[in-house]
């Protein structure tokens, strides 16, 4: 806004000369934009509550961690930060500060440390900056837990889905792994039972053994050594026939004996002795 303001000065010219009116223009100095200084959220960054969570299950009564005289390398500007958390700040960058530094205490309690969402300083400050995530504690993450629970039980619905289609032999085969000879005594229902359960309690490891091009093969050899048509050595370093004691073969160092015959029986040699036993057992 201009305001004009008029003055009128004496001319000192030619004789016939009007005096001139001179107007004066005065600019009103226009007040400065104050600029509302807002927390950077980043673009990436959700406004939620976060709980963070000491490492290796430790739950101590207390515990401080730094909250000043720690640096983060910051990669846009080429150059350590200075870090300190004041809850009278905005910003945890010591370089950014205004004004008095009320330094702040981060104390865990039980191992836990639950920080709102309206703290977006302090979670930021332990979330993305403070040299001790990920190796003195950790943030919770509810979408990560979630995504790991529904693995969990998809996992679970298709070791029990394998072990509901699953034919006998195959269930003597995996359940003796888990109860060893003592499969041979049990009923048909109560091998279903525990192939459920089994399943259920250890998804994982059941579909390990379903897959287990071998397993089959190790139950083979069990349950010829329980006919006594095959004989373990008390060192369980030789399979010989259980009649007349022939040596068939050594296993090898370091390998399970029911493992090493599983493989022996992939062998030209192995197949016709599987051919053999596998009569008997019949």
């Amino acid at each position: 806004m201009t305001k004009k303001q008029k003055t009128k000065d004496s001319y000192q010219g030619d004789p016939g000369d009007e005096h001139v009116e001179k107007v004066m223009v005065v600019e009103t100095p226009k007040p400065k934009k104050v600029e509302n200084k807002s927390i950077d959220l980043g673009n990436n960054w959700e406004i939620r509550d976060r709980i963070y969570l000491l490492k290796n299950n430790r739950t101590p009564l207390s515990k401080s961690i730094k909250s000043a005289n720690i640096y983060y390398f910051d990669e846009k500007k080429g150059y350590e930060r200075e870090l300190k958390y004041c809850e009278n700040q905005r910003t945890p960058f010591v370089d950014e500060m205004q004004g008095d530094q009320r330094l702040s205490h981060i104390i865990f309690r039980n191992g836990v440390l639950a920080v709102p969402k309206n703290k977006v300083i302090l979670q930021k400050f332990l979330s993305l900056y403070h040299p001790h995530i990920n190796k003195v504690y950790e943030e919770l993450d509810d979408v990560e837990i979630a995504g790991n629970e529904i693995d969990v039980i998809e996992l679970e619905i298709k070791a029990l889905n394998a072990a509901q289609s699953m034919d006998i032999d195959m269930a003597e085969a995996v359940m003796r792994v888990e109860v060893g000879s003592k499969v041979s005594k049990m009923s048909s229902k109560e091998l279903k039972r525990d192939l459920l359960l089994y399943a259920k309690k250890n998804p994982g490891l059941f579909l390990d053994l379903v897959n287990d091009e071998n397993v089959m093969l190790r139950n083979f050899g069990i349950r010829a050594t329980e006919m006594r048509i095959l004989k373990l050595s008390s060192d369980q370093r030789t399979f010989s026939w259980g009649s007349n004691n022939r040596k068939l073969m050594n296993v090898p160092f370091d390998e399970h004996p029911y493992s090493a015959l599983a493989a022996w029986f992939k062998t030209d040699e192995g197949m016709e002795i599987y051919a053999n036993i596998e009569k008997q057992l019949k």
